[in-house]
């Protein structure tokens, strides 16, 4: 602890700083670097009682001011949570600005279908979209130059990257200096590794590409910011390998730059086209991904299907009152539920008028 900081003073004006990791009830917050002798450090918070009560939690990413602090423990009180301007549901994180999708060249191979399907998963989040191609050191130039071409017509000019070599590390750097990026892509294509590589002292545990599948290994469990030397801050994310496509077949399209382009050029003949098969669609056409675009289109048909097909909260709720406030339960099957008592009495009351009239 500083000689000059504030010790364990309640009554020490509260700080700013920015979760970095969650753990069960605690979190850990970095204090903003900005501010004198304390700047930068990390303290493990609890949420004040208030929060929990109205239901608002901290999750990574997120701006919060903490208060109560202990400064021989490092450890302190979330009083306040800043409003977000973004939020992704998975990983779980806060304000993001990028999502940087990091692919290998070899090793595993690169996989044109599941990288377009990351892609259209990527640009649903609203967040910047940018691509990056470990391992170049396992191809030729000949080979990578192809997929910078074929990428760029995509609309995602790549980074080309060895962190087995160091190469384009920097460039790296300069891109992502100054603001919150998500790493995401298939297992074993080297995020952990190139964490490391962009902050030497991060140490995320790294496995092999297993020899069988010719697959990642996950390693990483939970979602974590880990801040560059450069002042960006990185969230090395859990490995997934199918992310799923849940949009509707109208948004579809916006996840597309190659249709973006070209609906921003001209329209459709009409405005509910679905660019399949409707005449005078200036989407469909020779282009790469088309195919791509149809078989998801499929996949966001068949996932608008199912939400239309599911029952509405308020029809498979009831509504309990015996307490003052609204609370709901689940409603059971008519074949579960307990035969009420007003309904016993009126039967028992027609079975008697029945008696009566004969």
């Amino acid at each position: 602890m500083p000689q000059n900081s504030p010790a364990t003073d309640s009554n020490f004006t509260p700080l700013v700083g920015t979760v970095i990791a969650v753990q069960a009830n605690f979190c850990q917050v970095q204090i903003d670097p900005d501010v004198p002798m304390v700047g930068g450090k990390l303290i493990l918070c609890t949420r004040r009682a208030r929060l929990q009560k109205i239901g608002i939690s901290a999750i990574v990413g997120d701006r919060v001011t903490i208060a109560q602090i202990d400064w021989q423990g490092l450890k302190g009180v979330v009083i306040d949570v800043f409003p977000r301007h973004s939020l992704l549901d998975r990983p779980p994180v806060a304000n993001a600005d990028r999502i940087l999708l990091v692919f290998a060249l070899a090793e595993p191979a690169l996989d044109p279908f599941l990288l377009s399907k990351f892609l259209v998963k990527a640009e649903s989040t609203g967040l910047q979209v940018s691509l990056c191609l470990n391992k170049s050191d396992l191809v030729t130039a000949v080979e990578r130059q192809d997929w910078c071409d074929r990428l760029s017509e995509w609309g995602y000019p790549p980074i080309v990257i060895s962190v087995e070599q160091g190469v384009g590390i920097q460039e790296l750097q300069r891109e992502l200096d100054r603001q919150i990026t998500v790493f995401a892509g298939h297992s074993g294509v080297g995020k952990s590794s190139l964490t490391n590589a962009l902050i030497p002292d991060s140490n995320i545990r790294v496995a092999t590409v297993s020899g069988k599948l010719s697959r990642g290994r996950h390693t990483t469990r939970h979602v974590q910011l880990f801040t560059m030397p450069t002042g960006g801050l990185i969230a090395d994310t859990p490995g997934f390998n199918q992310p799923d496509i849940a949009c509707t077949p109208t948004e579809l399209p916006g996840y597309f730059p190659e249709i973006r382009q070209r609906l921003a050029v001209g329209n459709c003949q009409f405005s509910n086209c679905t660019h399949r098969d409707e005449p005078n669609c200036v989407v469909r056409g020779e282009w790469e991904r088309y195919a791509h675009y149809l078989d998801f289109l499929a996949d966001a048909i068949a996932w608008e299907q199912q939400l239309q097909s599911q029952p509405k909260l308020e029809n498979s709720l009831k509504q309990k009152s015996s307490t003052g406030k609204k609370q709901y339960e689940p409603k059971l099957d008519s074949k579960y539920r307990q035969i009420s008592r007003h309904t016993i009495l009126q039967s028992l009351a027609e079975l008697a008028d029945e008696f009566e009239d004969e």
